[in-house]
């Protein structure tokens, strides 16, 4: 039976409809998120003072937060720590001598079955204690928890073995005013305040991993405005000023011929103005010669 003419371009609307997401996500690089580890040392440490549950509560919070914030960039297919051992358990087995080595279908040797990029997180310390504070001319005093925590996110092109970026993070509670409410010792405020402190350094390593990989780009310059595509949920903020730079040739090593990257070019300077979910808007302070897709980088 023939179908009526709008009725084809009908059907054909909605193949494009269903596979356009699909084939959008076919574009994202793949990310691993290797579970968080901890330290020797570490755990001795937490054992000592008594803090191993509080210790073990926030690195089990930040194995599922991890995952949810750099999913949340929206830059990447994220493969969880599940997944990666069962890859790695593949390739092992394919490598085992029991398969055929040149079989398509099995994993290849150092290469996570599509995984781009992995991201292993070690946690290097962690302190949970009480500061008391006296106030003057009354001699009143109050109690203040305190807690620091400490991880170093180290960033592998899986397809090579090479370390693209090593970044120690730290966290204290006192420092960020949205954990200073959080005083209780017990109950759930306490584990409430260690499960922002999980959220806080989860966004911390999610916003270095997308600085490192995919830097925010100009999409469009207009008079003395730009647009980047960089949006809510990531390190962005109205306020911030951010340097522009052109990215210019491919740098080599003269010695051992590996890539250092490209060379960087300062062209400007910008102000956010706005910030959207996928997009912001930045006032141009100095222009130098900004150019689509030159890339921003926060001043350190």
């Amino acid at each position: 039976m023939k179908l009526p003419a709008v009725t084809k371009s009908s059907f054909a609307f909605c193949i494009v409809v269903f596979l356009t997401p699909a084939l959008a996500l076919a574009q994202l690089e793949t990310i691993g998120v290797g579970a968080v580890k901890t330290t020797a040392a570490l755990v001795q440490s937490a054992e000592r003072s008594g803090k191993k549950g509080e210790m073990e509560r926030v690195i089990q919070s930040l194995d599922g937060q991890l995952i949810d914030r750099i999913n949340a960039t929206r830059k990447f297919q994220v493969v969880g720590r599940s997944d990666v051992q069962d890859v790695v358990r593949e390739q092992e087995f394919a490598h085992s001598g029991n398969v055929d080595i040149d079989d398509k279908s099995s994993a290849q040797l150092f290469k996570l079955a599509g995984v781009k990029y992995l991201l292993v997180t070690t946690a290097d310390d962690f302190q949970d204690y009480n500061e008391t504070a006296t106030f003057q001319g009354t001699g009143r005093k109050a109690v203040k928890r305190v807690i620091r925590f400490s991880c170093v996110g180290k960033i592998y092109d899986s397809t090579t073995g090479k370390l693209l970026e090593s970044a120690n993070f730290q966290i204290c509670n006192k420092d960020i005013s949205e954990m200073k409410t959080y005083s209780v010792m017990d109950g759930m405020m306490s584990d409430e305040l260690l499960v922002a402190i999980a959220r806080e350094m989860a966004g911390k390593i999610a916003n270095r991993v997308i600085d490192v990989i995919f830097p925010p780009k100009v999409l469009v310059k207009r008079d003395k405005q730009i647009t980047i595509n960089r949006g809510d949920g990531t390190d962005i903020a109205a306020g911030q000023i951010w340097n522009i730079f052109a990215v210019g040739e491919e740098l080599i090593d003269p010695d051992t011929k590996e890539s250092l990257g490209r060379e960087e070019v300062h062209v400007g300077k910008a102000k956010i103005i706005s910030v959207l979910p996928k997009t912001s808007t930045a006032e141009i302070l100095e222009d130098f010669g900004i150019t689509k897709d030159a890339i921003l980088r926060k001043p350190q």
